[in-house]
């Protein structure tokens, strides 16, 4: 019978953890302190004030091609700081990004010079083209295989594959030695610290952590410590290369060497709690625990689920992992983790199978497939080993299209809601098939430049092949395109067709001079606009609007495939937190949005659309984003910020069980909450020095909320208060 109950820790472990807590906060204020705000995921690298690095460049000053990365690679590795914090059952952090020490990315004559007067008229500032790391590697391979394993490996393939280009398996053979030269050192610095270390318990400690290193040194992974010693290894050096961030099933990866430990070695569950803290301490790598089999006839939940969500509310950081929902789960697991969110102010995410595994078959896949994609990142989820989905690379602002349909239509005869909608159609399929024709730039081109130097140890077929991920290397290739700021485009439309085609209060020449003013001394014309029944309000005029260019986007993305190489382009709608900066360019709309205002996110409806509605908010929130999914399996993620006053009110626990079950239901697919107070979140808004604590989910991804610059950490209480 499963095992349920919550992990209880002693005094010592409790020190321990609530230590790494501590220190995560000191080191988050010293990276803030030099780098400023960090409006990103919480990644765990440590600033070092001394460190200084020197690549290996090629007569351009850049880093590029295979060979040079890897010796770039184990030079840095030679080079960088050691790490081993004394709370921690794991030693190594890493130092930053290598882009923060080289110039690396497309050379020259590969940069795709061809698009950027496309990517400059529509504010395309990401778009695909050069995308890195966003695929889930399957981690089994080097559990499985450890360190030296994989250099075996990769030399195995060298000596096979003599047609193949031999730079390939040279850059890959440079990289896996610097990082068990890197390992040796840590065991080095361990023994030393061991030597001069004032308590016994010290001495204990360093030496512990010596003999973990070392025997990764020599074998794979042989117990549950050294599991998470390899995959903190791991995180660093994926950390390190364009901010790879995927890790996968993470309780079905650890459970075999927990159960073993168990039989065998005496582990406690609250040791193997710290293991998982101090995995989380190193790094915010994304994970999702549950969820069915391929079969589809069992629940994965195990006890390591459970000891993985115990260790996320006692360390009590930024945390990436995801519950996959569905009817036959856990509901201990489920009921357990809202307690937790609720207890901590945020915590796991909810990634829902009706409309990540469903949607994902629709695009010709089988169902046991769509049960293996895991939530890997921000919003995305992936195959483990095989897929090259490219999710969260790309962001079309739908806005902009709309925008240069509102100014191509200005000296036109005749205005109206169907000239315009055919204005939109031509400029939104120019900046689709500008991000497909790049994505057939990206396939030529990326793998030449920089490869997936790390992740192609981790997937089945690159290192077989002698050939990148982008290139071949695994048998799915299936990119994504997202669009955002549904709601922007919708409320514009609904709000001309209202104001000026129903009601005729406004006429077109009036709305252009409010636009073109910026709402200056037009107060009431924007009052006007922005007061209707707008997107996610019941009865809204906007939904059919929303709908229209949600089928619209998904049909130009995926009716055809890329134009040269024929690849598959699956329609996503995500905006991460960059609803800032795509507003800060885009002039005035028609939906009352004041020039350089944040656009809307994803397919969500707009902070306020349920003003003066007695209703429960979240409830319409969630329909409206279930509604509007882009339905290929790609997640459009619903926010769910909800006061912790008022959630009580409406049933608790209880009522947000009922909503993620029927989030899930509607075709939904993935759910991030927070939990917490009005009076909590707006004192740390004013001084964020004054809730050092305070972690909240931004998107995806979570954050200390002290971490976010002032207009980041606006957008989560606008969301919040509306």
């Amino acid at each position: 019978m499963l095992n349920t109950e919550k992990t209880v820790l002693s005094p010592q472990i409790a020190e321990k953890i609530e230590q790494l807590h501590q220190d995560k906060i000191r080191l988050n204020k010293e990276k803030i302190d030099h780098f400023g705000y960090l409006d990103i995921d919480d990644h765990g690298f440590i600033y070092f004030p001394d460190f200084t690095f020197e690549p290996i460049t090629h007569e351009d000053g850049r880093v590029y091609g295979m060979k040079m990365l890897g010796d770039n690679y184990r030079k840095i590795l030679n080079e960088m700081p050691v790490y081993c914090n004394t709370a921690s059952a794991l030693a190594t952090r890493w130092p930053g990004n290598l882009s923060t020490w080289m110039e690396i990315g497309f050379r020259k004559e590969n940069e795709p010079e061809f698009l950027y007067p496309i990517y400059e008229k529509y504010n395309i500032l990401q778009p695909g083209c050069g995308g890195m790391n966003h695929l889930c590697p399957d981690l089994t391979i080097g559990l499985r295989l450890g360190w030296k394993g994989l250099l075996e490996k990769v030399r195995y393939y060298k000596e096979l594959n003599v047609h193949c280009d031999v730079s390939f398996y040279e850059g890959e053979e440079q990289l896996l030695l610097g990082v068990l030269e890197w390992i040796g050192r840590h065991v080095d610095y361990a023994k030393k610290m061991a030597e001069t270390a004032e308590t016994e318990e010290l001495r204990e400690h360093y030496i512990q952590v010596a003999e973990v290193n070392e025997a990764l040194l020599n074998h794979p992974p042989r117990t549950l410590r050294e599991a998470c010693q390899f995959t903190a290894h791991f995180q660093c050096i994926d950390r390190m290369y364009y901010a790879g961030g995927a890790l996968g099933q993470i309780d079905e990866l650890f459970r075999p060497f927990y159960e073993k430990d168990k039989e065998i070695g005496g582990l406690t569950d609250e040791e193997a709690v710290w293991y998982f803290a101090s995995l989380f301490f190193n790094d915010t790598h994304y994970s999702q625990i549950g969820g069915l089999t391929p079969s589809g006839d069992a629940d994965m939940v195990s006890r390591v689920s459970f000891l993985v969500l115990d260790a996320v509310h006692y360390l009590k950081i930024p945390s990436n992992v995801a519950i996959r929902v569905h009817d036959s789960m856990n509901e201990t697991l489920l009921r357990r983790s809202l307690e937790y969110n609720m207890e901590d102010g945020t915590g796991v995410c909810y990634s829902c199978n009706v409309g990540c595994e469903e949607g994902f078959a629709k695009n010709g896949y089988p169902m046991e497939l769509a049960r293996m994609r895991i939530k890997s990142g921000c919003n995305w989820t992936a195959i483990p080993g095989v897929e090259y989905p490219l999710q969260d690379v790309t962001r079309l602002s739908m806005p902009m299209a709309f925008h240069w349909a509102m100014e191509d239509m200005r000296p036109l005869e005749n205005k109206g809601t169907k000239v315009l909608w055919e204005l939109f159609v031509r400029h939104l399929t120019v900046m689709v098939n500008c991000i497909k024709d790049g994505y057939d730039w990206h396939y030529e081109h990326i793998s030449e430049d920089t490869p997936e130097i790390i992740l192609n140890l981790f997937m089945h077929g690159p290192v077989e092949r002698g050939l990148n991920c982008a290139q071949g290397g695994v048998d799915i290739m299936d990119l994504n395109i997202d669009g955002i700021g549904l709601a922007t485009v919708a409320d514009s439309f609904a709000a001309i067709e209202q104001r000026i085609e129903k009601e005729q209060a406004l006429t077109f020449e009036e709305l252009y001079q409010a636009l073109d003013a910026d709402y200056e001394g037009y107060e009431n014309i924007r009052l006007m606009l922005k007061n209707i029944d707008r997107l996610g309000a019941p009865h809204s005029p906007a939904m059919k609007w929303a709908e229209r260019t949600r089928d619209l986007f998904v049909a130009l993305c995926m009716n055809e495939p890329t134009p040269k190489h024929r690849l598959k382009v699956i329609a996503g709608m995500f905006s991460h937190g960059d609803i800032v900066r795509y507003g800060e360019t885009l002039p005035a709309t028609p939906n009352g949005r004041k020039y350089g205002e944040p656009i809307s996110h994803s397919n969500e409806p707009d902070p306020g659309f349920a003003s003066g509605l007695h209703t429960f908010s979240p409830s319409l929130k969630a329909n409206t984003v279930a509604k509007l999914q882009p339905g290929y399996g790609n997640s459009s993620p619903l926010h769910l910020d909800v006061d912790n006053s008022m959630i009580t009110k409406e049933g608790g626990v209880d009522a947000l069980e009922t909503l993620i079950h029927t989030h899930n239901h509607m075709g939904g697919t993935l759910i991030n909450l927070n939990c917490l107070t009005r009076e909590r979140l707006l004192k740390a808004h004013a001084d964020p020095d004054s809730d050092p604590d305070l972690v909240v989910r931004v998107t995806g991804y979570s954050a200390f909320f002290s971490s976010l610059s002032p207009k980041y950490r606006q957008q989560i209480v606008d969301r919040f208060l509306n």
